[in-house]
């Protein structure tokens, strides 16, 4: 059924795994296997200097059983048809584990944004949105911010599919900017879920007030995460982006960091007050407390996992521990808080936007935070009842726990929808 898509095959072992403990039905899991469209595209468009040249886009809707479909959409030299489909995937479950009305989607172009100028990012925005304005909407697919898109972007993408339609459609796109109908509270909305999440759990996890932290990919999630852990009294004793590795035992001053990391790197530090450097994919082994990985997928595997010294891992990355590592932290009593629960906190907020857009109302920063507050503690709690009332960790936990939500959704809509 998957054949060539070795990423969508391995996020799949989990889904069946939380079907044998549900002992859900065999249809549920056929619906499930795979994704409930995809389309690809050819985007061509017009560069500066006078040339044409084409990029390869996709927009999968994995499963709309709850609701249109929600996902992000990345631009990125490495996307691929099954790097999508994985992710829309992995959205399906983030969102029923949550308990929002969405299925999961997701979109990519393969392109180096860095290297195309702002109008050129623009032109290939609104290319993207004609090429798949039948397949996003409001009430069927919803795209947001994800790897090398931002508000701007989205911004773009709203009003070239608004054009489209002849009328203003702020809905159809989330983590736009605030004038164009986004919402506040976007910008730090992983990271803040997460640290929700953890802060709730930190008596039942015996999570101590100055424990130390290394961070896994200091973007925006992880930035955002380090500065929320360090103000509540966490140590930050190990950062990395895609090219440095830092680790100080005392911990490292972020302020250094953000000003290393805009101006000349972070190996700028290397040497400076005891701080010192290494691999960046190094920072998932540092001696520490907790491990935030808050960049890409597959950073812990069968190959390193055993020089993984921390006892709690906190998923802000999609997939950032393969299947096949799972276990083995599992037998080494390392509690990982899962993706699918631990970073939900951006694809909640960015239900409160397309809320907030199809009520025409705007709500206070303090209310993101506190209905943010609110989802992912109920949330939390639920999945860590569920996880000691069957003596299994939370990530089966959680998956269990969205499987039971999407197969109510599946059967309740009978046979002929999904025939269709």
């Amino acid at each position: 059924m998957n054949d060539g898509k070795p990423m969508l095959q391995a996020a799949l072992t989990r889904l069946a795994d939380a079907g044998k403990l549900l002992d859900v039905s065999p249809e549920v899991l056929d619906v499930l296997g795979q994704p409930r469209e995809t389309t690809q595209a050819r985007l061509t468009i017009r560069m500066d200097d006078g040339a044409r040249r084409s990029f390869t886009a996709w927009r999968s809707r994995y499963d709309d059983s709850r609701g249109p479909t929600k996902g992000g959409v990345r631009y990125d030299l490495g996307a691929c048809a099954d790097e999508v489909e994985t992710l829309a995937f992995w959205m399906t479950l983030k969102c029923a584990v949550v308990n929002l009305p969405y299925g999961g989607g997701k979109g990519a172009i393969r392109v180096d944004p860095k290297g195309l100028s702002a109008n050129e990012l623009e032109r290939l925005t609104r290319a993207y949105t004609r090429a798949f304005a039948r397949v996003i909407g409001p009430d069927r697919d919803i795209p947001g911010p994800d790897l090398g898109t931002n508000a701007t972007i989205m911004g773009w993408m709203a009003d070239e599919y608004s054009d489209l339609v002849g009328h203003r459609a702020p809905g159809v796109a989330t983590g736009k900017p605030v004038p164009l109908g986004g919402s506040l509270g976007r910008e730090d909305a992983t990271a803040r879920g997460g640290f929700y999440l953890l802060q709730h759990l930190a008596s039942e996890l015996s999570v101590a007030r100055d424990a130390r932290v290394a961070i896994h990919g200091i973007g925006n999630v992880g930035m955002h995460m380090a500065r929320f852990l360090s103000e509540a009294g966490y140590r930050i004793v190990a950062v990395s982006d895609s090219r440095q590795g830092l680790f100080h035992p005392d911990g490292l001053d972020l302020a250094a960091v953000q000003r290393a990391k805009a101006k000349d790197g972070l190996a700028s530090l290397i040497g400076v007050a005891g701080i010192s450097g290494c691999k960046a994919s190094e920072v998932v082994l540092a001696d520490c407390d907790i491990l935030v990985p808050a960049a890409v997928e597959n950073v812990i595997r069968a190959d390193n996992v055993d020089g993984v010294r921390a006892k709690l891992i906190l998923e802000l990355a999609n997939g950032p521990v393969a299947p096949e590592a799972d276990e083995r932290l599992a037998q080494r009593g390392v509690t990982v808080l899962p993706d699918i629960l631990a970073n939900s906190g951006g694809v909640t907020v960015s239900y409160f936007e397309w809320v907030q857009n199809r009520q025409g109302v705007a709500w206070t920063l303090s209310e993101i935070h506190t209905r943010l507050r609110k989802m992912m503690e109920e949330e939390g709690a639920a999945v860590f009842a569920l996880a000691r009332e069957m003596r299994i960790t939370p990530r089966r936990a959680a998956y269990v726990h969205a499987l039971k939500r999407l197969a109510a959704a599946i059967e309740a809509t009978g046979a002929r929808r999904h025939n269709r």
